[in-house]
């Protein structure tokens, strides 16, 4: 009898994971679920390049119908798994909860953004995981570069003017440094602007910033972003944002219409609503086979997942794209090879270094022991995560946008009316009245 294997999450672990599946699976061996509120996965390391601009957001996601065929795809959220019974409780994006029983599962739920009790930060906080966020930041970007360029009020321009981030790992570094290199792009178009009123804040709780590319690059890194005139804030903490009055652990205080929150991540909450085992940090504890341990038949992997790091024993696999890629395939192999009843075989990967892009023909690296920065760098990263991103239907249209980028300026234009289509028919039929 055909078994079921259920997949809970579409990112890089549910997606290469099933694809993994797919492909290895004969025919009536068994079936593949997939079940995610999201039709498409997101590959995050260009969220970055499609809010400046450089990439367009529909190429920096998979839809997930077209590319596992062959695998049922549930639009749903996972409110529950009840592993002694072994079904997960979904709740559709309509309409009543249900459960989807399973033999074999996948936990690959992946992370959300780890917040703090901050005032304000609710209310005024933006993250950067999603390609909803990335490009709503970019329509505000530029939004406020308008609303600078057309007020007289001296104030509200300094406000719209000021961009806050706070974190400085990964996702912050690099969404500040190429939403600055597009807002000083764009700046040509705006002569009422001085580019000396641009003020980029970017704060950091710790003594460095990019911890991942090791403490020489991370240092090349800071003067890198300080020459280009942003103001990086080492150990200061966000303290309020109320109103967008931003309150610093060192004592500064300013208004600004952007707060965008990148300092962390944590396992995705819904493993609290589990029976699976978890450890301190309520991330799945996982064998180093990527088996849940003491479960034959429940698999994690990803940053929702605590995997041993044989290769630097008392270490867990750092919560990166390019260990859930790996790690994905892997647990598609083992998953196979379990179904047949052969010996599976423990993840294994030593972290081979890290890429940043810091804007336009800009960047840091690490790799292998080899250092690079500046535009070697930037080729780096961009010649390696085309590689990784899936499909080639994805990897060539990404390389038709750079491409084509090397003929034609950029797009500046704001389309934040997108967030609210429906205000000018509204206004128009008396709702404004």
């Amino acid at each position: 009898m055909s078994k079921r294997i259920v997949v809970l999450g579409g990112g890089y672990v549910g997606l290469y994971t099933s694809l993994g599946l797919l492909r290895k699976l004969r025919a009536g061996e068994a079936t593949v679920t997939v079940i995610d509120p999201r039709s498409y996965m997101t590959y995050q390391p260009f969220l970055p390049e499609a809010s400046a601009g450089s990439l367009s957001p529909r190429h920096v996601v998979v839809p997930l119908r077209r590319v596992l065929k062959g695998a049922e795809i549930i639009n749903a959220h996972v409110t529950k798994v009840d592993h002694a019974r072994k079904v997960v409780t979904v709740e559709p994006l309509e309409g009543p909860s249900y459960e989807v029983p399973y033999d074999e599962v996948v936990v690959a739920l992946g992370s959300k953004a780890r917040t703090l009790p901050i005032p304000g930060l609710a209310e005024q906080g933006i993250g950067f995981k999603t390609v909803e966020e990335a490009i709503w930041l970019r329509n505000h970007v530029l939004r406020c570069l308008d609303l600078a360029a057309s007020t007289q009020d001296a104030e509200r321009r300094s406000r719209a003017l000021t961009f806050t981030f706070v974190g400085g790992g990964y996702a912050g570094v690099e969404a500040i440094a190429e939403l600055e290199d597009m807002a000083r792009y764009a700046l040509r178009y705006y002569p009422q602007v001085h580019p000396d009123e641009l003020r980029f804040v970017l704060v950091e709780a710790t003594g460095r910033i990019l911890p991942e590319v090791g403490e020489d690059m991370g240092r090349y890194t800071l003067d890198e972003l300080r020459q280009r005139g942003l103001d990086v804030l080492l150990e200061t903490r966000l303290e309020s944002c109320v109103d967008g009055h931003v309150v610093l652990s060192d004592g500064q205080r300013f208004d600004s219409d952007t707060v965008v929150w990148t300092a962390g991540v944590k396992a995705s909450p819904v493993l609290a609503n589990t029976d699976l085992p978890l450890d301190d940090k309520g991330r799945l504890v996982c064998d180093a086979d990527l088996r849940v341990h003491g479960l034959a038949d429940a698999w994690g992997a990803g940053d929702n997942a605590a995997v041993p790091d044989i290769t630097n024993p008392g270490s867990f696999c750092s919560p990166s794209a390019q260990h859930a890629v790996r790690q994905a395939t892997h647990l598609a192999d083992n998953i196979v090879k379990s179904l047949r009843g052969k010996e599976i075989e423990p993840y294994r990967h030593k972290h081979v270094g890290s890429v940043a892009s810091l804007g336009l023909h800009k960047g840091v690296a690490q790799v292998y022991g080899v250092k690079l920065r500046g535009w070697p760098a930037w080729f780096m990263h961009r010649t390696y995560h085309v590689s990784r991103v899936p499909t080639l239907n994805r990897k060539i249209r990404v390389i038709v946008d750079w491409t084509l980028a090397l003929f034609f300026k950029r797009e500046i234009v704001s389309l934040g009316e997108m967030a609210a289509p429906r205000e000018e028919f509204h206004q128009a039929a008396g709702g404004g009245q």
